[in-house]
C-alpha cells in the first residue's frame, strides 16, 4: 500500500469512527469515562510491583466527544503520579507541562486548555493518549498531525522508552488500523469495558 493510499485509508477510517463516537450520548460518555478509569488503574505499568511514586504520567483533557481521562488522572494522582498535559507549541511540536492543583488552566489553542507557559516541562514515562481509532494489536490513529509520534521519538533520543496507552470508547475499535513506518504502536488500550494488553495479542 502506497503512502498516499495509506493516508487516504486513515482519513476515511477516522471519519467513520469519529462519527460513531460523536453519536454517543453525554450520559454514556460520563459513565464510560468513570468505568474506564477503574480499568486503566489495572494496567501493568500502574501495578504495585512496578509503579513508583513521582512517575511522570501524561494525560489529556477531553475535547469534542473524547473520553474523559480526568477520573483516571485523579486516581493516578492518589497513587503519587506526577501529572502533565500535552501543549501544542507549533505545527510539529508538543511539550508536556506539569499539571498542578494550585496552577490555573489557560487556553492553549485548538480548543484545548492546559497548564500555563511558566509550568515546568516534564518528560513523561507513561503517555495516556486520546485516539480516533485503535485495534487490539496496538495500532492507533490520532487526528493526523503526528504530534505524539514525534514526541515519542524525542523521548527515545533522551533515553526514555515510554509506555504508550491509548484511551477510547469501545465503539472506536476497528479490525486493523492502517499503520505507517513512523507510527508508534500502543502497549495497551483503556476502554470502558477493560484494559487491553496489546502486546499479549501481538506477541
Amino acid at each position: 500500500m502506497s503512502d498516499n493510499t495509506t493516508k487516504q485509508a486513515k482519513s476515511d477510517l477516522r471519519k467513520a469512527v469519529l462519527a460513531r463516537r460523536d453519536a454517543l450520548t453525554a450520559e454514556f460518555r460520563i459513565q464510560a469515562s468513570l468505568d474506564a478509569a477503574d480499568h486503566g488503574l489495572t494496567a501493568p505499568c500502574f501495578s504495585d510491583e512496578v509503579f513508583v511514586g513521582d512517575t511522570v504520567v501524561s494525560g489529556f483533557l477531553p475535547i469534542r466527544s473524547e473520553i474523559d481521562a480526568r477520573p483516571l488522572l485523579a486516581g493516578l494522582a492518589q497513587l503519587g503520579a506526577r501529572l502533565c498535559l500535552p501543549v501544542v507549541i507549533d505545527k510539529t511540536t508538543i511539550v508536556f507541562r506539569e499539571l498542578l492543583r494550585t496552577a490555573p488552566l489557560v487556553e492553549t489553542g485548538f480548543g484545548t486548555v492546559g497548564p500555563p507557559p511558566d509550568a515546568r516541562i516534564l518528560d513523561p514515562k507513561v503517555l495516556i493518549m486520546p485516539l480516533s481509532a485503535f485495534d487490539r494489536r496496538g495500532g492507533r490513529m490520532g487526528y493526523g498531525a503526528g504530534y505524539y509520534d514525534r514526541a515519542v521519538e524525542t523521548l527515545l533520543t533522551k533515553g526514555i522508552k515510554p509506555t504508550l496507552l491509548g484511551m477510547a470508547f469501545c465503539v472506536q475499535e476497528v479490525d486493523a488500523v492502517p499503520m505507517e513506518q513512523h507510527d508508534a504502536y500502543l502497549h495497551g488500550i483503556i476502554t470502558e469495558r477493560a484494559y487491553l494488553d496489546a502486546h499479549s495479542v501481538s506477541g
